[in-house]
């Protein structure tokens, strides 16, 4: 995304503290700022965190910037009437940030800086598609770290994966070659090794997680 782009460094921020009133806020989860990581997020967090805390749930629209850096510019070009422009009083690069918004967790902004950043639909879209797919990822990790350090075994997955196709316990037990009871065991473990309150939400989950297909 950064090489699409032309971009010298990103940002990934994620907003903690959702649904706590006035505990809002943007944390940086992944960067590559290198020794200014720090100064550079805490500028741009200084300069703009309250606005894109509101923006997120109001628009999806891109946000952008150009900085007080000399040469520091951003080219929209024909996408400039989808985008909204931030006025920057003390940061030296230009940028552009992308909000993503998956519902109670997850949301947050991906971001790429540069001296010059140039623009269109085209790469826009494809870009705002693609941080909306590092949010789920990082979701997904977040929920790999949560579970229970006992991994599903391999009967566990493959009766899962069936289960998610569509099969109930009889046709898994047939296919598996082994009883009724042992499938729902076996679906029953996964369900809790998972942290699921049933059958249905143990197959999405083990999807996310990459389990199952």
């Amino acid at each position: 995304m950064q090489k699409s782009l032309k971009a010298r460094n990103f940002a990934v921020f994620r907003i903690s503290g959702a649904g706590l009133p006035n505990k809002r806020k943007l944390v940086c989860e992944l960067e590559n700022w290198g020794p200014n990581a720090v100064e550079n997020s805490n500028r741009l967090l200084g300069e703009f965190e309250e606005t894109l805390l509101d923006h997120v749930e109001m628009s999806l629209l891109p946000l952008v910037w150009s900085g007080n850096g000399s040469g520091s510019t951003i080219d929209a070009g024909e996408f400039t009437p989808l985008i909204r422009r931030l006025e920057s009083a003390v940061l030296p690069f230009s940028g552009v940030v992308f909000p993503v918004r998956l519902g109670a967790l997850g949301n947050g902004y991906v971001a790429f800086f540069a001296e010059h950043l140039t623009l269109d639909a085209g790469s826009v879209i494809d870009q705002h598609v693609e941080s909306c797919q590092i949010m789920m990822d990082l979701l997904a990790l977040d929920e790999r770290r949560n579970v229970p350090a006992e991994s599903l075994s391999e009967r566990e997955i493959a009766c899962l994966q069936l289960a998610g196709d569509g099969r109930i316990s009889e046709e898994i037990a047939e296919k598996l070659g082994l009883s009724v009871h042992t499938v729902n065991a076996y679906l029953g473990s996964a369900t809790i090794k998972l942290d699921s309150v049933n059958r249905i939400q143990a197959i999405a989950k083990a999807i996310r997680l990459g389990y199952i297909t």
